[in-house]
């Protein structure tokens, strides 16, 4: 559920009890996603200060002249302090971006902060724009974008090319986090081809492929008793999608929910229980043990998948460090896609 919100350690250290990252502290005068939403767009596309927590978020797998495969993460996140915009640095919308180019032995990443109300970082929805300093993803449509961002040893110039519709996840956009009701506001655009380049240690490397982009946006969007997720967005072959996420409770019952996508753009919501993943084989990196084989099961779609990682040390030492790169999907169904996992601690 692309889980782009680690910039809460911006806020009191007291929050950081209630759910992974303080995701489940109270609503305190921001707004709350409500059942039934409607959108608009190109607005929705741009920011939300009303509500506490919203993230822009694009992932890729690439593959290099040589076969060489690699991975493409962006993610800009905003986090209010207040449910309202000032101008200058009294402004109360926190920003942070990450960036990340994941190969089979290497993973590059990079970090940055921002303040809104002085033009370092922000989002626009028409023409649309998300930047902090130099990076930003950015087009006239969001269906025709442009990406670049980069840091020590790497740098990513690349374009996206939508081939199919946006897909609203949960139910038409309304995506349940847990039995309480946590909720948010999700959307996602999975069908952007990619092409560009990449650049690692100054070596030049034209790349093509496909990304995924998730827009997400609330207030509270996890339990007081959950701490972390692992999420899936699954490519297959056949042209059919998944988006897959569990969450993981302290009475150890995770809430599991998804999107199963068709070829042509279709998507079913997947309640709680409809998919199941399983943690096969673990690795220790960076002094946490984290799962990175998992089974995926969807009885419902025929779907029983071991998922693994592309390189097990992909993990990002950012500010609360999380656990994200590529993967490849055997079993029913073959393919490519991404794994985020948070809240792995020890």
């Amino acid at each position: 559920m692309n889980a782009k919100v680690l910039f809460f350690l911006l806020w009191p250290s007291a929050t950081l009890a209630q759910g992974f990252a303080g995701l489940g502290t109270d609503i305190d005068g921001f707004a709350n996603p409500q059942p039934n939403p409607e959108f608009s767009f190109p607005r929705d596309h741009g920011p939300h200060p009303d509500y506490r927590i919203e993230w822009w978020y694009v992932t890729a797998n690439m593959t290099g002249p040589d076969g060489t495969d690699y991975g493409l993460q962006w993610t800009l996140f905003r986090s209010a302090l207040e449910p309202t915009t000032r101008q200058g640095w009294s402004d109360p919308q926190i920003w942070l971006g990450h960036a990340a180019v994941t190969t089979p032995d290497a993973h590059f990443v990079a970090e940055r902060y921002g303040r809104g109300g002085v033009g370092q970082a922000g989002v626009t929805a028409a023409p649309f724009a998300a930047w902090i300093d130099e990076w930003a993803l950015q087009g006239d449509r969001f269906d025709q974008l442009s990406l670049t961002a980069g840091g020590r040893d790497f740098h990513y110039d690349v374009d996206l090319a939508a081939t199919g519709p946006l897909i609203f996840q949960g139910q038409d956009g309304y995506s349940v986090k847990s039995a309480e009701g946590q909720a948010s506001y999700y959307y996602s655009q999975p069908f952007y081809e990619l092409s560009g380049a990449i650049s690692l240690l100054d070596q030049d490397i034209p790349v093509t492929g496909q990304a995924w982009l998730d827009r997400e946006w609330s207030s509270q969007p996890l339990g007081q008793d959950q701490t972390g997720w692992d999420w899936f967005s699954l490519s297959f072959d056949d042209g059919t999608k998944l988006m897959a996420f569990q969450l993981r409770q302290t009475d150890g019952a995770p809430f599991t929910s998804g999107t199963w996508i068709t070829a042509d753009g279709n998507a079913t919501p997947l309640p709680h229980g409809a998919v199941e993943v399983t943690p096969q084989q673990s690795h220790q990196v960076s002094g946490h043990t984290v799962p990175v084989t998992w089974q995926v099961l969807v009885p419902d779609h025929g779907v029983d998948t071991t998922i693994s990682a592309v390189n097990p040390d992909a993990w990002m030492a950012t500010s609360i460090p999380y656990w994200e790169g590529p993967v490849r999907i055997t079993g029913t169904h073959t393919g490519v896609g991404y794994l985020e996992m948070t809240g792995y601690d020890h």
